[in-house]
């Protein structure tokens, strides 16, 4: 039986490097440890580095004498990265540098630690009920295909999320020196909107938080529209203040 949400890869990788993107695989350690991003097609390194050269530039940014900014796009715990950004990398590509890794575990990123069993459809369920504003109704079968194709390595990915979890207490949340947009889904039910605000008051004034109504924790996927919207806004303006500083 054809998995659903594996058939429909070929047609997501096709839209990906339609946009620009090209996927490029870095050998970390030499034992096994492998990491995947897509970076742009004129970005790609001939060798195991995680970028090309910079003098290597796209003919348009050559003739246009401008250097395109870069943006990078992490995606969470629930798929990998071009699943999770499928419906930004083409708005911002068109005037971005776009980046996007698979953290360890996801996508093509992968250890020599052993492969264990996806969760439950249940256990799916309950996560997309809390993750998203609106009730997400999938068929049965899209919820075992989704499972098979992105829940892989639940332990070594559980380890990874212990490893990322720091209590309240030890928590220090340093003042950045860039431009930062908090974009939140207003019905958030996983880091609701209050954590937005006591994060944008820890990072200090150069911080925004702009929230979506009507969204969730998925507010990319629920909203794309309104989140690209918002995203290109607020890098458009980074990138015009960022060009009036002093270069060093």
């Amino acid at each position: 039986m054809v998995n659903l949400v594996e058939a429909q890869k070929p047609l997501l990788h096709f839209l990906i490097k339609w946009a620009g993107l090209r996927q490029h695989t870095v050998d970390v350690d030499g034992a096994g440890t492998v990491l995947t991003f897509w970076v742009p097609k004129d970005k790609v390194p001939g060798n195991n580095s995680t970028v090309a050269p910079e003098e290597k530039q796209s003919e348009t940014s050559k003739s246009q004498g401008v250097r395109r900014p870069s943006v990078v796009l992490v995606h969470g715990f629930a798929a990998e990265g071009i699943v999770t950004w499928q419906f930004q990398v083409g708005a911002l590509a068109k005037h971005y540098d776009v980046y996007i890794p698979d953290l360890l575990y996801f996508g093509g990123s992968t250890s020599s630690a052993e492969l264990l069993l996806p969760e439950s459809v249940k256990g799916l369920k309950a996560l997309l009920s809390i993750a998203a504003h609106r009730r997400l109704w999938f068929p049965e079968r899209l919820h075992r295909d989704f499972l098979e194709v992105m829940f892989t390595n639940r332990k070594e990915r559980a380890e990874l999320l212990e490893g990322l979890v720091v209590s309240n207490k030890d928590a220090t949340v340093p003042v950045l020196p860039q431009k930062i947009l908090l974009l939140w889904g207003h019905n958030d039910n996983i880091f609701n909107i209050e954590l937005a605000k006591t994060m944008k008051e820890q990072l200090g004034e150069k911080t925004m938080l702009q929230s979506i109504d009507k969204a969730g924790h998925l507010v990319h996927l629920e909203r794309p529209c309104v989140y690209n919207q918002r995203l290109m806004e607020f890098l458009a303006y980074a990138t015009a203040e960022a060009c009036k500083e002093p270069a060093n």
